[in-house]
C-alpha cells in the first residue's frame, strides 16, 4: 500500500495509518495509578493490540466514510473500535481450546507470553475498550446507536463469533460450497462488512449509497477470506507471521479445499471485480477504498 503519487491513495493511506496508531495507543494507556495485575492486564492488551497488522480494518473504515464524503474525525473512533475487536478476536482465536497457535505477526501470541487466563481477560477488555471508545464519540447519539448496533451484530453469534463456531465444528468433516461460504462470510466477513457500514454510517450516507457499501463489503470480506485460506496453503511462516499450513492440518472447510487452488483464485478474483466495478462508480473521493481493496485482496502474506 505504497504511495503512487504525491497526493494520491498512498498518501492518504499513510497520514491514516499513522493517525490510527495514535488512537490506539492512546485507547490503551496505563493510568499512572496502574500497578499488579491491573498492570499487567494492560501490558497483555497493548501486546496484543500494538503489536503491528496492517491495520486493514480502521482504514477500510475511514476510507467508507471518505468515499461516502464524511470526515476523518468523524469516522476515527469507530475505526479504532473495529481494530479493537479485531484484536481481541486474534487473542481468543489463537488459545490452544481454539486455533491453538504460538505466533501471531511473527511474534508469541498473547497466551504464551501472558498465559492464558490473562489472554482471555486481555481479549475481553479489549472488546469491552472497543464500544467504550465508539460510545464516546463525536457524532450524534442516534448515529452511534446504529454504529455500536452494526458493529456488535458483526461481531457476535450471527456474525464473527457465530462463524469461529461454525469453522470449528465444521473441521474434518465434509462441507459444501453452501456451508463454506456461510462460514467464510460470518467468520471474517461480518466485521470487513462492519467497516464499511459505520464508515457509511459516520458520513451520514443516504441509505441507497449504505446499502452499496454493505454490498461490497459483504464481496470484500469473502474474497479477503478465500486469498488468506490460499496463503495458508502457498505462503510460508516467515511471510504469514503465523503457522502456515494449519488449515489443511486441521482438517478446516476452506474454498481451496472444497474446489483446490485454482479455482479458488477464481472466485476470489471475481468477487474482488464486483466490488471494484461498485466502487468505481464514487468516483475520485473512492480512490483511497480501491487502493485498500486490491491491496487486501491481492496480498501475498
Amino acid at each position: 500500500m505504497s504511495a503512487a503519487r504525491p497526493g494520491g491513495p498512498g498518501e492518504t493511506l499513510a497520514a491514516w495509518r499513522a493517525q490510527v496508531e495514535r488512537g490506539l495507543a492512546d485507547a490503551v494507556a496505563a493510568p499512572a495509578e496502574a500497578s499488579g495485575a491491573a498492570a499487567e492486564l494492560l501490558d497483555a492488551m497493548r501486546y496484543a493490540l500494538l503489536g503491528g497488522g496492517k491495520r486493514l480494518r480502521p482504514l477500510l473504515t475511514l476510507a467508507a466514510c471518505r468515499a461516502c464524503g464524511g470526515t476523518d474525525e468523524a469516522a476515527l473512533p469507530a475505526a479504532l473500535a473495529i481494530e479493537m475487536i479485531h484484536a481481541y478476536s486474534l487473542v481468543h482465536d489463537d488459545l490452544p481450546a481454539m486455533d491453538d497457535d504460538d505466533l501471531r505477526r511473527g511474534r508469541p501470541t498473547t497466551h504464551k507470553v501472558y498465559g492464558e487466563a490473562m489472554a482471555i481477560l486481555a481479549g475481553d477488555a479489549l472488546q469491552t475498550r472497543a464500544f467504550e471508545v465508539l460510545a464516546r464519540g463525536p457524532l450524534p447519539g442516534a448515529t452511534i446507536a446504529q454504529q455500536v448496533a452494526a458493529l456488535a451484530a458483526a461481531a457476535g453469534s450471527a456474525g464473527m463469533a457465530g462463524g469461529q463456531a461454525l469453522d470449528l465444528a465444521a473441521a474434518g468433516r465434509p462441507a459444501d460450497a453452501a456451508a463454506v461460504a456461510r462460514i467464510d462470510r460470518m467468520k471474517t466477513g461480518a466485521l470487513l462488512t462492519a467497516c464499511f457500514e459505520v464508515g457509511a454510517l459516520a458520513a451520514g450516507a443516504p441509505e441507497p449509497l449504505r446499502v452499496r457499501l454493505v454490498r461490497c463489503g459483504i464481496l470484500v470480506g469473502e474474497a479477503f477470506q478465500i486469498q488468506d485460506d490460499i496463503l495458508d496453503l502457498t505462503a510460508s511462516t516467515e511471510q504469514l507471521g503465523k503457522t502456515a499450513g494449519k488449515d489443511l492440518a486441521q482438517g478446516k472447510a476452506t474454498w481451496p479445499a472444497l474446489v483446490g487452488l485454482e479455482a479458488a483464485r477464481q472466485r476470489t478474483a471475481a468477487l474482488r471485480d464486483e466490488a471494484l466495478a461498485e466502487l468505481a462508480a464514487l468516483g475520485t473521493a473512492a480512490e483511497p477504498l480501491l487502493a485498500l481493496v486490491r491491496a487486501a485482496v491481492d496480498r501475498s502474506s
